[in-house]
């Protein structure tokens, strides 16, 4: 039962922060005025990236040392999985604020941003119109919002199973030797 209440505070920790630094790097591309700019969304990526696999690999290794140096490939994946998972929630609710209260126009500036990457990429407008429209079909719905935390959950289960894997100690282990 320890170990419970022990991996639910760490998975909350972390989740809470992951979201808040995912929270945090939009925040600040906005205020710099970048996000919408290549730069700023490959910046949003490499740290949503990092934060993808830091933040778990921190969660277990702390799971890891409060149950005494043990950890079960299923406890390691199921720390690391809802940490993702909160922080994805977190991310998810912030960028509805984002689009309803602090920038209501983003996917209008989202679309001509968009149109204008397409017709320097040399698409027709046909294929344009297309992309676009598919494009809005995701933009703050339900549908994309699961698409989304499906999303963060896989990478979450295959960054959690590689730590987990490699981390994953029993007394089995000890008495081995």
């Amino acid at each position: 039962m320890e170990n419970q209440a022990s991996s639910k505070s760490i998975i909350l920790n972390n989740g809470f922060y992951l979201g808040l630094t995912l929270v945090l790097i939009n925040l600040i591309m906005y205020a710099a005025g970048m996000h919408l700019s290549t730069l700023g969304g490959t910046i949003n990526l490499g740290v949503l990236a990092i934060g993808l696999i830091v933040f778990p690999v921190l969660g277990i290794s702390k799971f890891k040392k409060s149950t005494g140096g043990y950890l079960t490939w299923g406890q390691g994946l199921k720390v690391g999985v809802g940490i993702v998972t909160i922080g994805a929630l977190i991310s998810i609710i912030y960028s509805h604020i984002f689009t309803g209260f602090i920038e209501p126009e983003f996917y209008t500036q989202l679309e001509e941003f968009t149109r204008g990457q397409l017709m320097d990429a040399g698409l027709t407008s046909e294929q344009i119109e297309k992309q676009l429209e598919t494009q809005s079909k995701f933009q703050g719905t339900i549908t994309g919002d699961a698409i989304g935390l499906l999303f963060y959950i896989f990478i979450g289960f295959v960054v959690s199973a590689i730590v987990s894997a490699i981390s994953k100690h029993s007394k089995e282990d000890d008495n081995k030797f």
